[in-house]
């Protein structure tokens, strides 16, 4: 297990090179120039040039890479042509939103996915059963961005109601923890249905599958209460699969916070990312990639290593 951890995290240097390097590559290669954009088409030409010389971009692109790269490793991201402050800076005010968005997300969907996905699979071909598959496929097919748009302009219209951080910012959960939930459970919800659709059709498969073994008759015959059969023989077993999922799906929920965060005013990463792309504000995209891409990989890790944990058969040579 510590052989393979540490391969996986020497491969995790390797793919960090690549994802930095397509990132840094891809703006240079687009048209357009970061510094006209921040100065303006106003601007004089002298003025764009002190601009490139003062961030750096009137060097050679290996150059910029390599000092980029540089001072990532000294824990220095660049500074924001934007909004004229460290990226690291702006980062440790966004970087809790995110976090707390798609923990919450996580929460729901699994709740959501696994519960339903469970009572689909011992109440097959039942109303439930039908239900629940019709809703999956419902929520599978409608985007998170569809379901966030209809839920505001719908809440507002029948109900006049808006998400409270419209009119009030966000507010951290320790201030006022209702008004914290109030503004992050709408949000997480439109990205969790999606997800939850997923882990429902594939827990109710697994499921399915392994109360058909051997060991889950014995346990019936055994007498053992159906709560115990399924959370604690079955459940346990069907869960493998659904762990690998979950783990594919953060680089989903990364994907979709950038969508929901503009429609709900959250000033997360996934907002500061899109605005950064919008502006061609290329430190700010290079470094929250590079976050969202150690994310992705050390979810993954996770995931691996849950493995063993859930099936003591499972060993990493």
């Amino acid at each position: 297990m510590r052989d393979y951890i540490l391969r996986r995290l020497i491969l995790l240097i390797p793919i960090m090179f690549g994802v930095t390097f397509l990132t840094f590559l891809a703006y240079r290669v687009i048209p357009g120039n970061a510094a006209v954009l921040t100065c303006g088409l106003d601007c004089s030409p002298q003025v764009i040039k002190d601009l490139e010389h003062e961030y750096g971009l009137d060097r050679p692109w290996y150059e910029q890479y390599v000092g980029w790269l540089w001072d990532v490793a000294h824990g220095d991201l660049g500074r924001s042509f934007a909004y004229k402050i460290p990226v690291t800076t702006e980062l440790g005010r966004r970087v809790p939103i995110t976090v707390e968005l798609l923990v919450l997300t996580l929460v729901l969907a699994l709740g959501l996915g696994l519960s339903i996905g469970v009572l689909s699979a011992i109440r097959p071909a039942t109303s439930i059963d039908w239900f629940s598959r019709l809703i999956s496929v419902l929520f599978l097919s409608v985007p998170s961005f569809y379901l966030g748009i209809l839920l505001i302009t719908f809440g507002l219209l029948w109900f006049g109601w808006s998400p409270p951080q419209f009119g009030k910012g966000y507010v951290p959960f320790y201030q006022d923890p209702w008004t914290n939930i109030q503004e992050f459970f709408f949000p997480a919800l439109v990205l969790a249905l999606g997800e939850a659709a997923v882990l429902m059709r594939l827990t109710r498969s697994a499921m399915l599958e392994v109360l058909r073994n051997d060991y889950i008759r014995t346990a019936w015959s055994k007498g053992l209460r159906e709560r115990s059969v399924v959370w604690r023989h079955a459940l346990k077993n069907a869960i493998i699969p659904i762990v690998t999922v979950i783990g594919l799906q953060i680089g989903g929920l990364l994907g979709g916070a950038v969508i929901v965060e503009s429609l709900y005013n959250l000033n997360g990463m996934g907002k500061y990312i899109l605005e950064a792309i919008i502006r061609r504000d290329i430190f700010v995209v290079q470094s929250v990639t590079l976050l969202f891409a150690v994310s992705y990989v050390m979810a993954n890790l996770l995931v691996d290593l849950t493995y063993a944990w859930l099936d003591p058969r499972i060993r990493y040579a």
